[in-house]
């Protein structure tokens, strides 16, 4: 392992986040430009919008599960190449197909990114760190947002500028591959493929040449690696059951409690209130950078507040954020009052959202997989999410169009109260905790339960 620094690994290791958040982001100011230029009906406009995600699904299904085969630092590089040439197809693309294609290629980047960057950054950091060091991953992904919103506003006056909005990408995919050279390979991989000397050098590094941490992990992380490499029976077993059932039920929650919905309706309710277009895109940099200061403030405390409780408060003031929000905008075309409260409720529930479960989601599938499963499930938990977003966003307008803006957002609030059910019952803590602590303990409840049924028969 070369001598770098334990900043510069999680920095790198975690910049796959900003592209994942600029190139999700990027598209609500470009496709204004690109409908005009292209003359896109409504039909293909969504196409452009979705393959990105359509891509994302297939990333996460394809790449995700590799890492288990061939390490995870490989097939970040690998989604580093894919994001370049993402970023410079959809920018030079002449017309629509090659367009969708190239969005759908970049979207494959984003899903491995998605599925790669945690696992990647759990296996990397002490266990009392790993909270904050896994949620960068979605600071990251709100600062590429960020980029994104400022960047549709820098070239929203060229004929041309959606193809800079698009290629734009490409700088941040040529530095994470520049650094990926440099970073190291997951020590629990190491492990697992037997390169015992670099696993512990990598280890030395990351717990600042602490050998008694470093001993108590790898003697671990041995016990661990003997287990055989599983398959998608072993994901569905009952050994594993616990840990799909967080993995998927916090994938589909996450979405479906309205946060990508709210995100691409904030320049419409500000436009609402009586802002220009120009001044809309400013007010949606400044929701961006708030959402960067709050996930920053989510990092810092994220190894200080157990995650349950952390997606607890989150539902809550989420819920209470959006039904707020749904009666302003009842009452918002008669009452300027009405659309600005609507506004604050919209700023409320995405900083509710960025603490909590945008960044704890991703933590927490990170975590709770055993090591020779844990690139499969956090590939199939990404591809629920995935799968999700791409439901809701679809669903989006036919449902604003049936239900209107004040009933749809109420169901959404609702979901966010279902949430918290869902976590109080079948979510179980991590925090504080070793991976392979975690592992044991579902090792030991399979156990438990396997021997209560052979008794009872």
């Amino acid at each position: 392992m070369r001598k770098v620094s334990t900043g510069f690994v999680y920095f790198f290791g975690a910049l796959g986040g900003l592209l994942f958040g600029y190139d999700t982001g990027v598209i609500s100011g470009a496709i204004l430009f690109i409908q005009k230029q292209m003359n896109l009906g409504s039909w293909q406009q969504g196409w452009v919008v979705s393959a990105v995600l359509l891509g994302a699904i297939l990333g996460a299904a394809i790449i995700g599960p590799s890492s288990d085969r061939y390490g995870r630092r490989k097939l970040l590089l690998l989604s580093a190449i894919i994001f370049f040439i993402g970023a410079l197809g959809s920018a030079f693309s002449p017309e629509f197909w090659t367009l969708i294609v190239s969005r759908i290629i970049l979207g494959m980047a984003v899903g491995a990114a998605s599925a790669l960057i945690p696992t990647y950054l759990a296996e990397l950091s002490p266990a009392d760190k790993r909270g904050t060091v896994s949620s960068l991953f979605q600071l990251m992904v709100m600062t590429g947002i960020l980029l994104a919103y400022i960047t549709n506003y820098s070239f929203s006056g060229m004929y041309s500028g959606w193809r800079w909005m698009l290629g734009f990408a490409a700088i941040p995919a040529a530095l994470l591959f520049l650094g990926g050279l440099i970073l190291p390979e997951s020590p629990r991989f190491l492990v697992k493929t037997g390169h015992m000397d670099q696993a512990r050098e990598v280890l030395e590094t990351m717990n600042k040449h602490d050998e008694a941490a470093v001993n108590k992990e790898v003697s671990q992380i041995q016990e661990s690696a003997k287990i055989v490499s599983g398959g998608w029976s072993e994901l569905f077993g009952k050994m594993v059951r616990p840990s799909l059932i967080i993995g998927l039920g916090l994938a589909i929650f996450q979405q479906v409690m309205g946060c990508n919905t709210v995100l691409y309706y904030a320049p419409t309710i500000f436009t609402d209130v009586g802002f220009g277009v120009n001044a809309a895109l400013l007010a949606h940099i400044g929701i961006g950078v708030f959402n960067v200061i709050v996930t920053a403030i989510a990092v810092a405390i994220m190894d200080k507040i157990d995650r349950k409780k952390m997606l607890n408060i989150g539902a809550v003031g989420m819920g209470i954020s959006l039904f707020v929000m749904s009666l302003g905008m009842k009452f918002s075309g008669g009452s300027q009052t009405a659309a600005v409260i609507s506004v604050i409720a919209l700023t409320i529930y995405i900083a509710f959202f960025s603490a909590t479960w945008g960044p704890v989601m991703w933590v927490m599938i990170g975590e709770v997989f055993p090591l020779n499963i844990r690139g499969l499930g956090n590939s199939f938990a990404s591809v629920i999410n995935w799968t999700a977003n791409m439901i809701v966003s679809l669903t989006f307008p036919s449902l604003l169009d049936f239900f209107g803006t004040g009933s749809l957002f109420i169901g959404y609030g609702v979901l966010c109260f279902v949430s918290i059910w869902f976590v109080q019952k079948k979510v179980f803590e991590t925090r504080n905790r070793s991976l392979e602590d975690i592992e044991a303990t579902l090792r030991e409840k399979a156990d438990e339960k396997a021997a209560t049924l052979s008794t009872t028969k």
